[in-house]
């Protein structure tokens, strides 16, 4: 009786002293895990799949589509993050063996299969270009947004100089 006792015991100091051990403290400013937590916040999102969506169309005629084409109509505040550096979070579509698109979606219901409009991908143009991604990767992105309201033949959004900042 006395020698389960002492075990017992000796298990529930031993538990209390690896549960100190393991809880961070939370009022030292300098630690370590205040920092981790200070980093991670550098990478939230500053631009939402969300915010992409707010979009306007206006059939206009062109060029190539004289009898008319829908034309997107930037919102304002998308307007005012126009060239001015972005964090933004998505899906790898390949679009060649050397391009690739961000979308909102996985590839399955992405904007190409029809499930989903031309505002939930963006073109990336990497810093790097020679990085090799995979199909549906989940990476955030660092880079410089920009939009396209004229050329119906392009993305209408883009970031560039993308780096990978997560995901990798």
């Amino acid at each position: 009786m006395r020698k389960t006792f002492f075990i017992l015991s000796i298990l529930i100091i031993s538990g209390f002293f690896l549960t100190a051990l393991s809880t961070p403290p939370s009022t030292t400013v300098g630690h370590s895990y205040n920092k981790i937590t200070a980093d991670a916040s550098v990478f939230a999102d500053t631009l939402s799949w969300k915010l992409l969506g707010r979009i306007q169309y206006e059939k206009k005629p062109s060029k190539d589509y004289p009898e008319g084409v829908m034309y997107p109509k930037i919102n304002s505040t998308l307007k005012t993050k126009n060239k001015k550096p972005i964090v933004m979070s998505g899906f790898i579509i390949p679009i060649d063996n050397k391009n690739y698109a961000l979308s909102k979606n996985v590839f399955a219901s992405c904007f190409f299969c029809g499930q989903a409009g031309p505002e939930t991908i963006m073109g990336i143009k990497f810093k790097d270009p020679s990085i090799r991604l995979k199909t549906d990767q989940y990476v955030t992105l660092k880079g410089t947004f920009r939009y396209n309201d004229n050329d119906v033949d392009d993305w209408i959004y883009h970031i560039e100089n993308a780096v990978i900042v997560k995901g990798d």
